[in-house]
């Protein structure tokens, strides 16, 4: 560069405004290590100390399908991008997973299976089954009935898919099986207008509760439903009014349902913001909710999530700006991370949908030392 030459800035902006640790209060924060995988990675895993320092990778055979977790026993979860999975319908590639693999700290795979129906969230249980969403063609007359959305570039000969939500064993074997067309009545369902017709009512996010309630958050027809698992039958419905087209429900050790709610299409509001609610099933009223002081200045467009931590902080997964933050029950930020590591996705489908160098991950976890013996 000559003396009358200006700096070329960076032009990938969330990079531009700075990247690592952003902000760290010792004294307020529940302390930890985090792990993310990034989703344009080539199946990197990384544990990251409270200073951003990095601690512990993996390096897993698929990019992520969608996320990481550490298991009680200490290895490392994973929900890997299986190369096999056809690009069932258009955009199928954004958000297919498919592989799930155990492994060790040090890397080593101990257990594996595949389905390549497999999309968006899983959650590894207690007796270490995996409950996770899928889809299947719905039959052609259901299909018909299915209200809203649009069907602007879509081929309406190849059908409409539906969500089912699978529980499979250690042998892959699926214990529990539930079908959407077969429990839910269509007009409590209707498609947003700005959602495609192709995936109804497209389960982004699954969790069972100490009671046996599969809670499923439904993104293009936006809500939430608790599902019994003994009836199949919804038992709780947190309608479209309390939240817009969100993520990942967790159920707390209180009961409640904390949940990622992403405000893509706010009824009556000109501003789109995310924010996190503590949503009370009994009551059914928000008893907790994080949102931005300046609301626009915390909006994840897709994906998303929130984790309850030990002393009552809430960590948060501001997925499309890989803003991974902590925040007290005064909503106070006392930790802020931006992931550092961009790229672009590899899939040339999803290139087609998704330009650009991204960070995005999604979803983050928490973790204190005792849950990482081997660290």
């Amino acid at each position: 560069m000559t003396d009358n030459q200006s700096p070329t800035l960076d032009q990938v902006t969330h990079r531009r405004r700075g990247c690592g640790l952003i902000g760290y209060n010792k004294d307020v924060s529940a302390g930890g290590y985090t792990l993310f995988a990034p989703a344009t990675g080539n199946g990197m895993v990384f544990l990251i100390d409270m200073e951003g320092s990095l601690t512990h990778t993996w390096q897993m055979p698929y990019p992520p399908g969608r996320h990481a977790v550490l298991l009680p026993n200490g290895n490392l979860g994973y929900n890997g991008r299986h190369p096999d999975s056809p690009n069932i319908y258009t955009p199928w590639a954004l958000w297919h997973g498919g592989a799930f693999l155990e492994a060790t700290p040090e890397g080593k795979i101990v257990w594996e299976y595949t389905d390549l129906t497999h999309h968006h969230d899983a959650q590894w249980l207690p007796n270490g089954h995996i409950l996770y969403g899928a889809v299947e063609q719905m039959p052609n007359d259901f299909a018909r009935k299915v209200m809203g959305g649009h069907t602007k570039n879509i081929n309406q000969d190849n059908g409409m898919y539906g969500d089912v939500v699978k529980e499979v064993d250690r042998n892959g074997k699926v214990v529990w099986l539930w079908r959407s067309w077969e429990n839910l009545t269509i007009a409590d369902f209707p498609i947003h207008p700005d959602f495609e017709r192709t995936h109804w009512p497209y389960i982004n996010g699954v969790w069972l509760t100490r009671g046996d309630i599969v809670l499923m958050s439904l993104r293009v027809t936006s809500g939430l439903i608790g599902v019994s698992k003994t009836t199949g039958k919804v038992v709780l419905h947190v309608s479209k009014q309390v939240v817009s087209h969100q993520h990942s429900p967790m159920e707390l050790d209180n009961g409640n349902i904390l949940i990622f709610d992403n405000g893509n299409f706010r009824s009556q509001e000109p501003i789109q913001y995310s924010r996190v609610i503590e949503y009370n099933p009994k009551t059914n009223k928000i008893d907790w909710e994080y949102v931005d002081p300046v609301s626009p200045s915390f909006y994840s467009a897709y994906q998303g999530a929130a984790q309850r931590l030990s002393n009552g902080n809430t960590h948060i997964t501001e997925s499309v700006a890989g803003r991974l933050f902590e925040v007290t029950t005064s909503g106070e930020v006392v930790w802020e991370y931006i992931v550092p590591y961009f790229a672009k996705y590899k899939d040339p489908t999803i290139k087609k949908y998704v330009s650009g160098y991204h960070n995005s991950v999604f979803r983050s976890y928490r973790y204190t030392s005792a849950e990482i013996p081997w660290l």
